[in-house]
């Protein structure tokens, strides 16, 4: 009983988080977010007090799946941390050329719900928190002088590339971000 349950949970999970990547949170309507999750409207009622409540489990599901895509980028390869640092454009030019993408689910979040002291709007924010923090120790293993401000200046430079390449379609833009993010990376390391 325990195990279908949490599959209808996790079914509703992913459908959500499919619909409201493509089609953004508001203009999904629970009724096609039920019949493409193939569950019952007590199903969704039963694990999420709310439609907001289910965004924000959807939030909390992408914050893990991204961070661990994220980690998985930079760790995967057998690169000193330097090479890390330039490895991280990699996730994004793999990430812009698959047919769905349709830009960062965190800053379509943070769009949606613009207050900041929103729950939601929180969940994005901890995410981008998230990055610089991490590229920030990858920076301090590199050896840069000042790896928060090295972390920062590449999380804007990605940041900005998704955004564009969102707005634009143009993935041609990532190689823009690629060779600044290769100028920071040499100007803060080999000083």
């Amino acid at each position: 009983m325990t195990t279908r349950t949490s599959s209808r949970r996790d079914q509703l999970l992913e459908t959500a988080a499919e619909l409201f990547y493509r089609n953004g949170c508001h203009t999904t309507g629970i009724d096609r977010l039920l019949a493409e999750a193939g569950v019952a409207k007590m199903t969704l009622y039963k694990h999420f007090k709310s439609k907001e409540n289910l965004v924000l489990a959807v939030a909390a599901r992408l914050n893990d799946q991204l961070r661990e895509e994220f980690e998985a980028v930079v760790e995967q390869r057998k690169l000193s941390p330097r090479e890390q640092l330039l490895t991280l454009v990699d996730l994004l030019e793999e990430w812009c050329q698959r047919e769905d993408f349709c830009g960062c689910p965190m800053i379509n979040l943070a769009v949606q719900y613009p207050d900041p002291d929103h729950p939601i709007h929180q969940a994005a924010a901890q995410h981008k928190r998230f990055r610089i923090d991490y590229i920030t120790e990858v920076a301090r293993r590199a050896g840069a002088p000042d790896p928060e401000a090295l972390a920062t200046e590449l999380v804007l430079m990605l940041e900005g590339a998704v955004v564009m390449v969102q707005t634009t379609r143009d993935c041609g833009l990532v190689q823009h971000a690629r060779a600044g993010m290769a100028k920071l990376v040499e100007l803060a390391l080999d000083q």
